[in-house]
């Protein structure tokens, strides 16, 4: 299956100022697949070394870091030679050994000329809690997120469909009708079965949504026992109770991030280690409110009101075990769920593309989904589960602060009115 992290993978490849590179990303994404796969496309051969499955090489480690030590005992290792320039090496789930990731820093400076792609799943949660001596600017870093809905039309076959999606949007032309209903039936198998490539290549293989989800289950239970395995003793309950109520925030019409409805009297302090674990390891993200719309819009973050998304819809779905058919016809017994869904989903094609989102508020109560930064312009986003696209907050904030132009997401098709552009769900890969 095609992934856009490719392009970059050659990119680095072919730069002159190439440093060891850092994917890091939740599990289950696609991070060896994909580093190895362009292995094999693009080099002689491939050193994989996996510190999970082989943990004695921790002892290689430990001994000395230095590429001229290093390169002839990992040459002995895989079973073949590593030549500079012509050999991938790849260090697989990294941060369960400190020394292979300070190696970094000595090949950046030693030995540039050795091709190097590390990966972690908890990366992020394993450097801030063992304190690892990260390689601060000796390493490129890039984080992989699950397949966008760009790359899963792409693997159900529909590149035709793509390129036209790709056209309207450039155009604000509508497309046609038996295309547009066609694309919005992806839109929401897209919701059922999310962006884990093991999950869609299944569904690619097999429609079969029962699979599926026993798929997702699984996935999901490898993220209760990565809480247990990578987290404090005392965290573990706290961690669990954020995530599990993270659905039923989304189900609510403010969808703004509440302690006490996670336990009654909750606040901040008890919660928060919890949430930057939850995090750190990919499997969430949290948008901030901007107090005030203005550049940089990190300087008016509020980090007292925020939102919390889950980084896959599918997951988001197999966790409120929300049938197929409900969702693929959108029955009124989810209404509740509907806003919160599309909302998560948007996020997730938003930060795959590169963006930092924010949300905005006016004193009387009018909301913005998102506010991003989009060719050097601050550009509101409203989103819509359905085709009711009238949107009153987002007439107050284009009053209040003259965007260039604003987006409207919805179950309409493309077209642009009154300053905004108006885009169906399945499109938002091209914003």
């Amino acid at each position: 299956m095609y992934r856009k992290i490719t392009r970059f993978l050659e990119e680095w490849k072919e730069s002159r100022h190439r440093k060891p590179l850092i994917l890091q990303g939740a599990r289950q994404v696609g991070k060896t697949y994909s580093i190895l796969e362009f292995g094999r496309r693009h080099y002689d051969n491939v050193a994989y070394f996996n510190f999970e499955t082989n943990p004695r090489l921790n002892e290689t480690f430990a001994e000395d870091i230095s590429p001229g030590y290093l390169i002839p005992i990992l040459s002995h290792i895989a079973g073949q030679t590593i030549v500079r320039e012509k050999t991938l090496i790849v260090f697989d789930e990294v941060q369960l050994c400190e020394g292979a990731l300070t190696s970094l820093k000595y090949f950046c400076e030693d030995a540039p000329e050795y091709h190097i792609i590390v990966a972690g799943s908890l990366l992020g949660v394993a450097v801030n809690r063992a304190r690892f001596s990260f390689p601060v600017g000796k390493a490129d870093m890039k984080t992989l997120y699950p397949m966008d809905m760009e790359e899963f039309m792409l693997a159900m076959g529909e590149e035709a469909l793509v390129e036209q999606v790709k056209k309207c949007f450039a155009a604000d032309a509508p497309l046609p009708s038996a295309l547009h209903d066609a694309a919005m039936r992806l839109y929401r198998e897209y919701l059922i079965v999310g962006g884990m490539p093991e999950c869609v290549r299944l569904f690619a293989e097999t429609k079969d949504h029962i699979l599926i989800r026993h798929t997702q289950d699984t996935i999901l239970r490898s993220c209760l026992s990565d809480m247990s395995k990578y987290n404090n003793l005392n965290e573990i309950k706290k961690t669990r109770l954020v995530y599990d109520n993270i659905t039923v925030q989304l189900s609510r019409k403010n969808t703004r991030f509440q302690y006490k409805l996670i336990k009654k009297g909750g606040r901040a302090s008890e919660f928060e280690n919890a949430i930057e674990w939850l995090c750190l390891s990919g499997i969430v993200s949290q948008v901030y409110r901007a107090e005030q719309i203005r550049k940089p819009l990190e300087n008016y973050r509020d980090i007292n009101s925020f939102k919390i998304y889950v980084s896959d819809p599918g997951l988001l779905c197999a966790k409120k075990d929300l049938a197929a058919n409900d969702i693929l016809y959108m029955v009124e017994e989810i209404n509740d769920f509907k806003g919160g869904m599309a909302e998560n989903y948007v996020h997730v094609q938003l930060t795959a593309n590169g963006y930092r989102t924010y949300y905005w508020t006016s004193e009387r109560g009018a909301e913005i989904d998102f506010v991003i930064q989009r060719e050097g312009s601050l550009i509101p986003i409203e989103v819509k589960s359905a085709d009711n696209t009238r949107a009153k907050s987002l007439k107050v904030y284009m009053e209040t602060y003259k965007p260039d132009y604003a987006i409207k997401l919805s179950a309409k098709n493309f077209g642009f009115e009154d300053g905004k552009k108006i885009v169906p769900l399945y499109a938002a890969f091209c914003i």
